[in-house]
């Protein structure tokens, strides 16, 4: 499917928090128009449509992947049906942008590639933070070797949940610390590193039986080692730092949705970088997702579906180790 029109029409599935985030975010965008929303009962999907003046508006998520008027499918529900909602829009003939983390698990996310594949259409893990203005230049510096080879990573993101309740600590939503949150700094490792060649961790299991915190180390074909950080019961400093042979990268907090770094330099230099941006910062992935449509490409190159594939099975890795099976698996 390639789209030529003057504007993309959205569709989003499911109304929670990041439903709306998308929502707010896809406003800064002119090219684009939220045109419809699918939830699970009218009066949900009423009560979205009102806050973000949304015209179409779907008691359930069958009517919103089937509406001739939408052109892209943004999936907003919890994990554990990022896979099935997924495998609906496509089969319905529509490209999906599918919320952080791809699936439950690596099988899922590889039926859900193949799928994609074999409809060819476009499907993208909507990773934002790949896509902020501060990750771009941060790979443009990367590619100039500023910093030289990076040898190491540390990054972390942890905070404390008022208590232990609703999704994050729901097992039968994929609960935990490591999808919710681990995701982002096994992402960044990944973007700068590559697939892992050796996944290690240890992690608290809380009383629901999820992640609440764990400690997770990877080691990659090079020799680059990335020490890793993510909690739901924790804050931590949430910043990340890339080590390089001939200086340092800080991504200052909070370093998933940032705008500033500081360059430090072996022989002395020092550079604070600043990079704003309007809006909440999700319009970039989806500003991405809708390039990829209008130039024809079924994946984007900065998040390619064979590294969402590798994400989720390093997911998979770590909580093998830790003893942590999701209901539905």
């Amino acid at each position: 499917m390639t789209i030529m029109s003057d504007k993309i029409h959205w569709g989003i599935l499911g109304t929670g928090t990041i439903a709306g985030k998308f929502a707010h975010g896809l406003a800064a965008l002119p090219d684009a128009a939220l045109v419809a929303v699918g939830s699970r009962t009218q009066s949900a999907a009423d009560a979205f449509a009102r806050q973000f003046n949304v015209p179409r508006r779907h008691a359930s998520y069958e009517a919103l992947v089937h509406d001739p008027a939408v052109n892209a499918i943004y999936v907003a529900t919890p994990h554990s049906l990022h896979a099935e909602n997924t495998l609906m829009a496509l089969e319905a003939g529509k490209p999906v942008l599918c919320e952080k983390p791809f699936t439950i698990n690596a099988r899922q996310a590889e039926s859900v590639i193949q799928k994609a594949r074999a409809k060819n259409l476009l499907v993208m893990e909507a990773m934002w933070t790949r896509f902020l203005p501060i990750m771009v230049r941060l790979r443009e510096m990367l590619a100039k070797d500023i910093i030289g080879d990076v040898r190491m990573l540390t990054a972390d993101f942890g905070f404390r949940a008022p208590e232990r309740t609703g999704r994050l600590f729901d097992p039968a939503l994929g609960g935990g610390a490591l999808l919710d949150v681990g995701i982002y700094p096994v992402s960044l490792a990944s973007m700068l590193f590559g697939p892992p060649s050796h996944v290690t961790g240890v992690a608290e299991l809380g009383p629901t039986g999820v992640d609440e915190q764990s400690a997770i180390t990877l080691k990659h074909p090079g020799g680059q080692l990335a020490v890793l950080h993510a909690a739901i019961q924790t804050s931590t400093p949430m910043e990340a730092c890339l080590l390089g042979a001939k200086g340092k990268i800080k991504l200052h907090t909070p370093w998933w949705k940032g705008t500033d770094m500081t360059l430090s330099l072996d022989d002395g230099g020092e550079e604070f970088l600043e990079f704003p941006y309007t809006a909440n910062g999700y319009q970039f992935e989806a500003a991405e997702f809708m390039e990829c449509l209008r130039t024809g490409r079924r994946e984007s190159a900065v998040m390619p579906l064979d590294e969402t594939l590798s994400l989720m099975k390093t997911l998979d890795t770590l909580r093998a180790q830790w003893g942590l099976k999701y209901p539905m698996e």
